[in-house]
């Protein structure tokens, strides 16, 4: 099954892809070219927003604005102002570590986690952040945080540490927040690219994109690899669902550190695709706070 291009936005780094059906729009960020974008799948109408740093991910709050997890701090964010209000300094005393991939889990709090883009050290840690804005770290040891996302009936919590191509699943209190010890989910280590962001479908399926893997693929509830979305450029990075059915899964990519060869003979990187794979999702949940 081949995905389509429904916008050549040439992203450097796209990622943290996100439906907000309020609205009826796809929101994701371009995390090294400092912008929040958007898309009218109906119309086809796109736009973006200059941004002051780095956007790891973010959701939109069911108060107005968004929750931001930008590269060194957590922080809220009012577009129609542009004042931006930090209320967490992320790990201030290590200069390698940033935000990276997060989600919004059924309740409507944060999970996010850190990266250490310079040594690549497993050092950054998974954060939760809840309603009333207080942050719970929920563990550490991780060197690239992705693939975070929750099942539909919000008790497990889906995460990789992107390096060890394996997708952990994680006993999740919906009540609470707290975590349980996780089991492996899915061994990705035969795959040809690496584990990056996910999504779910309604029917428990987890949707993952595989850096440098030119694809995405489903790995159904009892953690076996069921279904190959093929991707024509080599960096695909989030993925979820969306449209007015949940029908369309939309998929990020990025032209980070690729090369003017691979540029040239994919032009189309750092684009968003799309694709019906013949599932619904579950409609991704705003920050409650």
């Amino acid at each position: 099954m081949q995905t389509e291009l429904v916008l050549d936005c040439k992203n450097k780094h796209g990622e943290g892809v996100f439906w907000d059906a309020r609205t009826s729009a796809l929101w994701w960020t371009d995390i090294h070219g400092r912008k929040l974008w958007h898309y009218d799948p109906v119309t086809g109408a796109s736009g973006n927003l200059d941004m002051p740093h780095r956007v790891a991910c973010f959701a939109p709050r069911a108060t107005g604005g968004y929750i931001v997890a930008f590269d060194q701090m957590i922080a809220l964010f009012d577009p129609a102002a542009g004042v931006v209000e930090t209320i967490h300094e992320f790990e201030p005393g290590n200069p390698n570590t940033r935000l990276n991939d997060g989600r919004t889990d059924r309740q409507g709090r944060l999970v996010v986690g850190g990266m250490n883009e310079g040594t690549g050290a497993s050092d950054s840690t998974v954060l939760r952040v809840d309603r009333d804005l207080s942050i719970t770290r929920l563990f550490d040891g991780v060197a690239c945080a992705n693939s975070t996302c929750f099942n539909p009936e919000g008790d497990t919590m889906y995460f990789t540490d992107t390096p060890e191509k394996t997708i952990r699943a994680y006993p999740y209190d919906a009540e609470t927040g707290q975590i349980g010890e996780p089991e492996i989910f899915c061994d990705m280590r035969d795959e040809p690219g690496l584990p990056d962001g996910s999504c779910v479908d309604a029917e428990g399926g987890v949707w993952n994109a595989e850096w440098e893997g030119r694809r995405v693929v489903r790995v159904a509830p009892g953690g076996i690899i069921d279904r190959v979305i093929d991707v024509p450029v080599w960096k695909p990075t989030c993925c979820t669902f969306g449209g007015t059915d949940l029908d369309t899964l939309f998929i990020t990519t990025s032209r980070l550190a690729s090369s003017r060869e691979v540029l040239d003979a994919e032009p189309a990187s750092g684009g968003l695709f799309a694709v019906k794979p013949g599932v619904r999702g579950v409609e991704d949940v705003p920050f409650a706070g």
